[in-house]
């Protein structure tokens, strides 16, 4: 037997290799989605077939593999040890077995989750939906709002099968790039920054509006720390959305944000947009797939086809417009 960890070489002992397929998917279920519930919604079964087959799974192993730790199960360290081999065994068998059963998008009812930012929903989702629906018109697509710090979690674990975002997900995720996005300064017309070239010091002691849904603003914060700038923002708004009404009537606040989507805010709202006073490189915005392994054919699918319509679609983002009068 080859060389290898202690755990892994106890479970060989414990008769692995005849353990049954249908054990292997269990584990793997919960080991991703850390509750028998979820597992069991995942696999299409009832909760107590989950337990019997985790019951069965502890025996063949001779380990408990999971302890309920509050609501989640924890998992053992065999259990931790043995999961990346049954999970690359059974991507392997699922991808085989897509090939022989030639998965047919027209035929799938499957539910996909795609994270989105408030503004990837608005400018990227009816070229998505367009792209999915032409394929697949039974197939149904939830968005869920964007949660940066949760997406590692999420991907891990399958809560989402797809992400699109400009923030790095540590984590060994599959991923493409998408576009690459650069960022700039918004402004009323009227505000009195419109005029000249806006210089770093003149940046720092403006006013500020942020938006807590913007998937970028880690980025910018990074380059601000860089420069030596710190911002206190005296508006902290939730959607991007609230911005061109909001700048408009107010000519003392500024806001920093996707150059490309505000210049074409400014073709309808009375605002300019100016480079940023400081260095921040562009953003790569890629699309991450989950690492989970149910559905692979059909994942395989969404993400080459959600990927193809992002970067293929110029967005929406003009549909938040205004009349083009100075407010």
């Amino acid at each position: 037997m080859p060389e290898g960890p202690l755990e892994l070489r106890r479970a060989a002992r414990s008769g692995i290799a005849p353990v049954d397929l249908n054990l292997i998917r269990v584990f793997v279920a919960i080991a991703e989605t850390r509750s028998l519930t979820s597992a069991a919604a995942r696999l299409y079964v009832t909760q107590p077939a989950v337990s019997q087959a985790l019951g069965r799974l502890r025996r063949e192993l001779d380990d408990p593999l999971f302890h309920r730790v509050g609501r989640a199960m924890v998992p053992t360290p065999l259990a931790d040890s043995v999961y990346p081999g049954f999970r690359e065994a059974l991507a392997a068998v699922d991808r085989t077995l897509d090939g022989v059963r030639r998965f047919d998008p027209a035929d799938s009812t499957r539910t996909f989750r795609i994270a989105l930012s408030e503004l990837g929903e608005i400018g990227w989702l009816p070229a998505i939906v367009r792209a999915v629906r032409r394929r697949a018109p039974e197939m149904r697509i939830e968005v869920v709002p964007m949660d940066v710090q949760a997406l590692p979690e999420w991907l891990g674990r399958g809560t989402v099968d797809l992400a699109a975002t400009p923030s790095p997900v540590p984590g060994r995720f599959e991923k493409v790039v998408l576009k690459t996005q650069g960022y700039g300064v918004v402004m009323s017309s009227r505000h009195p920054l419109a005029a000249d070239s806006l210089d770093l010091d003149a940046y720092a002691t403006a006013g500020h509006i942020v938006v807590a849904s913007d998937s970028g603003a880690p980025a910018v914060e990074h380059a601000l720390r860089l420069a030596g700038v710190t911002i206190e923002p005296r508006i902290a708004a939730h959607h991007f959305a609230a911005l061109p009404p909001l700048l408009a009537a107010s000519h003392d606040l500024i806001a920093t944000m996707p150059d490309t989507i505000a210049e074409g805010w400014a073709q309808t709202w009375p605002l300019v947009v100016r480079p940023l006073p400081f260095e921040m490189a562009p953003l790569d915005v890629s699309l991450y797939r989950r690492s989970t392994t149910a559905h692979t054919a059909a994942l395989d699918w969404l993400f080459e086809t959600v990927a193809r319509a992002i970067r293929g679609s110029s967005g929406r983002f003009q549909v938040i417009h205004g009349d083009a009068a100075d407010g």
